[in-house]
């Protein structure tokens, strides 16, 4: 019999992630000049990298011949020192993405499940049938998580809860106080994955210390990233926070050296880069009602978003998106995430929010 038959069942059920098509990629295929595109597909940050972080990593190179710290000491001690946290509280990722997939190995098995949300990001469900658990999908409120309706879907062999707030692709967000009341209900026996990958570009009176939860829940896991508004997609480092034996537990999964190291150097000196951050969430929220005005000029509506994208409901996004191709714009099609009628666009410069909208208005 052909090896792949051999597979587990629940690994070929897995629908492969499908990531944004990279500028390259596209320039291949239409034989566009790589200048001439506009990336809008996958979140980055367009103002770049953080200049610190940069500089850090370029730094770092003459280090690499030797192997990372597999302990990530110096990005730990960082973060310890900005949140007021201890070192056993820390878990790194090669990505938050890395992070997730841990969980995933270390609390879900065959025989357990795992909750989240319709529209959820979608590593949520890969992660949880790789390891051959039952994903309990709960259809969206408002394109967003139903908490009250996840709450009843936890199962006796529910293991995990995952939560992204703000959400992709919706840019839905909860109240803080909905999540606090989720957290009083949830079994203890359950963790709850707090994914806050977008929580940089919340407003300044959106934002809420989630760590100062930790002591009062030891089954709750916060989650985030330097890939989005700290620019450092591509080195790919995340973490997550939570009680030492959740933590520990995870480090038993981690692979070693899960974290490079020009992406220990320039995490560690990203973190404190506030002038970057500010420019960043400023950025964005100009280039956020540039969209929204551009879109409803052009009568096409959106989902309310908190995030660093906008999900424009286009018709037929399939067709939309071929043309939007064909004229150097990249956006995301969101079909596999049950939202067929949608474009997922991220808030890019206001030249390139404005490429996009020009071009979506001659496709349309």
């Amino acid at each position: 019999m052909p090896v792949c038959d051999f597979s587990p069942s629940h690994v070929r059920a897995i629908a492969p992630y499908q990531p944004g098509k990279p500028i390259a990629e596209l320039a291949r295929e239409l034989g566009l000049e790589e200048s001439s595109i506009v990336k809008l597909a996958s979140n980055e940050n367009p103002l770049g990298p953080s200049p610190r972080g940069l500089k850090a990593a370029q730094d770092s190179l003459k280090e690499v011949s030797f192997y990372p710290d597999g302990a990530g000491f110096a990005l730990k001690a960082a973060l310890c020192r900005k949140f007021d946290i201890a070192q056993q509280n820390i878990v790194l990722g090669n990505g938050s993405n890395d992070v997730l997939d841990m969980v995933a190995r270390a609390f879900l098995d065959t025989g357990t499940s795992a909750v989240y949300a319709q529209h959820a990001f979608a590593v949520y469900p890969i992660a949880t049938l790789t390891v051959g658990a039952k994903g309990i999908e709960v259809p969206a409120k408002n394109y967003g998580h139903d908490l009250a309706a996840m709450r009843t879907a936890i199962r006796d062999d529910t293991r995990v809860v995952w939560i992204a707030n703000p959400n992709n692709p919706t840019g839905t967000f909860l109240p803080w106080s909905e999540i606090a009341g989720f957290l009083e209900n949830v079994p203890s026996d359950v963790l709850v994955v707090l994914d806050e990958a977008y929580g940089e570009y919340l407003a300044p009176e959106e934002r809420l210390n989630t760590l100062s939860w930790l002591d009062r829940y030891p089954n709750l896991l916060i989650v985030r990233t330097f890939s989005k508004a700290f620019g450092l997609a591509g080195l790919r480092v995340g973490y997550g926070m939570g009680h030492p034996d959740v933590i520990d537990l995870l480090n038993r999964v981690r692979q070693p050296f899960n974290v490079n190291v020009p992406a220990l150097a320039a995490a560690e000196a990203a973190l404190d880069d506030s002038a970057f951050l500010e420019q960043s969430y400023e950025v964005n929220l100009r280039g956020m009602r540039q969209l929204i005005q551009g879109l409803d000029s052009l009568d096409i509506s959106h989902v309310p978003s908190k995030g660093n994208f906008l999900l424009a409901k286009v018709g037929d996004a399939i067709r939309i998106n071929m043309e939007l191709l064909k004229r150097g714009v990249i956006v995301r099609p969101v079909g596999n995430y049950g939202l067929p009628e949608f474009l997922r666009v991220s808030i890019g410069l206001e030249v390139q929010n404005s490429r996009f909208l020009e071009a979506l208005k001659a496709c349309l």
